[in-house]
């Protein structure tokens, strides 16, 4: 718990009261009780002085919450950019197996990847007096983003719930917050690698957008794998396009319209990859005779394409499981500590999608 002064210097520790907001705005408890339950009426000032006082104590209204609770309805609560998306559905498909196993109920909130929708779900999920705020998907990892997810945190955990990163980096060990990542440099090295060890040397990394951190990651297991295996690295050959299969088949149509300059395709997810294949086959190209293609996720449709894609597996649904359990085994005292934080590994499942460059004898 942190400890927090009031107007008079007195110190308010814990989580606030209706008594400490009462006292910093300067009004009784059953005022403070109008202004949250919206349906009394009081002065314009009167409500803008607790108003002001509620949040500056950071103030939990959880009637609802505790009244879920005394059903026995307890909650964890997930945040995610898309449902559509194959990776997202599949996070969310273990998060509920796992909260339901828990006697929990999912709260879901769709943030379209806009930074303030996703923070005004968090507020949201924290009045409902959620478990666990789980986040999921890439972001811009700069500094007002740490500042304001560290803050979150602190919040979360004084309210006695649990920020979960899923599929996100670190915010710190201070930060009191759950984070379950997997190893996605190495899998985007490792998918690079099975391209370079078949021949090709002109690698287009396709999809994407380098300010984020799953985008970011994949890149440096791109570059990194390029150096190991000699070949050189050529920022021409770093294709952005929207993770998403109808505009990466624009792309790779606008692409493929500039100059065919590379023997294979790194797709950034699979979905991708198949925006890419239909363009490909489209400009007659022949995959993977003409074109090496891969992707990364291991979802729906790497098995359903033709030629079968070869592609990186992520645990996704474990992600999610993970995520619930970390969080509430931490609320239950099973474990200690700041920071709870794992990696989950990834791997290459080989299908048809690689083959010899046609340069290659």
């Amino acid at each position: 718990m942190t400890a927090q002064s009031d107007e008079a210097g007195r110190v308010v520790r814990g989580r606030a009261t209706l008594k400490d907001v009462a006292h910093r705005a300067g009004v009784s408890v059953p005022t403070v009780s109008r202004v949250i339950a919206g349906n009394y009426p009081v002065a314009t000032a009167t409500r803008r002085r607790v108003e002001k006082a509620l949040r500056e104590l950071d103030y939990v209204a959880n009637t609802h919450a505790r009244a879920l609770r005394g059903h026995g309805a307890r909650t964890v609560a997930f945040v995610l950019n898309d449902v559509r998306g194959p990776s997202f559905a599949q996070v969310a498909h273990g998060i509920e197996e796992e909260a339901s196993r828990r006697g929990r109920l999912c709260l879901v909130c769709v943030s379209g990847g806009d930074p303030g929708r996703e923070l005004d779900a968090v507020h949201a999920m924290r009045q409902q007096g959620a478990e666990a705020v789980i986040l999921i998907g890439g972001v811009k990892d700069d500094e007002p983003y740490r500042r304001q997810m560290s803050a979150i945190a602190q919040s979360l955990d004084q309210s006695g719930s649990r920020l979960v990163l899923c599929g996100r980096p670190s915010l710190g060990e201070s930060v009191p917050a759950t984070v379950v990542q997997y190893d996605n440099e190495e899998g985007a090295y490792a998918i690079t690698g099975r391209l370079l060890a078949a021949g090709h040397r002109r690698v287009l990394l396709f999809g994407g957008d380098a300010a984020l951190t799953t985008t970011a990651q994949r890149i440096a297991g791109y570059r990194r794998a390029l150096k190991d295996f000699g070949a050189a690295f050529d920022d021409s050959l770093i294709e952005k396009a929207a993770f998403d299969r109808g505009k990466a088949y624009v792309a790779m149509r606008e692409r493929l319209g500039r100059a065919r300059d590379f023997t294979a395709v790194f797709a950034l997810t699979d979905a991708v990859a198949a925006g890419a294949l239909r363009a490909l086959t489209e400009a007659g190209l022949a995959v993977p005779e003409d074109v090496s293609l891969v992707g990364f996720d291991d979802v729906p449709p790497a098995e359903d394409l033709r030629p079968r894609l070869t592609t990186v597996h992520v645990p996704y649904e474990e992600m999610g499981r993970a995520a619930v359990r970390l969080a509430l085994d931490r609320r239950e005292g099973t474990t200690t500590g700041a920071e709870q934080r794992i990696v989950l590994g990834t791997h290459v499942v080989v299908r048809d999608s690689v083959a010899r460059p046609p340069t290659v004898g």
